[in-house]
């Protein structure tokens, strides 16, 4: 499990969020299937070599997300998720958050062509139904 997540402890953005963004995008490409279960918060800890509270804190928010369910002494269960409706803002801002990503790529180092191969081999695997 812990080889699919990448937490950043210089990063700015907080462990907690890194780990449901990675979760999420485990979820989005079916990694798990609904009603498998996770790791549990302890074992996810001492795999990423963090707190148990900052990897429970991840949980709860993919929980309030409708990405997991969480029940006690049963630990965390992927649930089954449909894609929610499109509103009419939501490609400007999906346009302004990615533009936003892009810049921060390239203000942290990463070249031209690393995006552009990775913004098009990402288009090739939604393509194929993937992530």
């Amino acid at each position: 499990m812990t080889a699919m997540l990448r937490i950043d402890l210089a990063s700015s953005v907080p462990v907690y969020e890194q780990i449901a963004d990675g979760l999420r995008a485990e979820f989005v490409a079916a990694t798990f299937q609904p009603g498998e279960r996770l790791p549990t918060v302890r074992a996810l800890a001492i795999d990423l070599g963090i707190h148990h509270n900052t990897v429970a804190q991840a949980y709860r928010q993919l929980a309030a997300e409708g990405w997991i369910e969480l029940r006690r002494h049963h630990g965390a269960m992927v649930k089954p998720r449909s894609l929610p409706a499109t509103p009419a803002t939501s490609p400007d801002l999906f346009t302004r958050s990615l533009r936003e990503l892009l810049a921060k790529a390239l203000a942290g180092g990463v070249s031209r062509g690393l995006l552009a191969r990775e913004l098009s081999n990402a288009a090739r695997r939604l393509d194929e139904g993937g992530l």
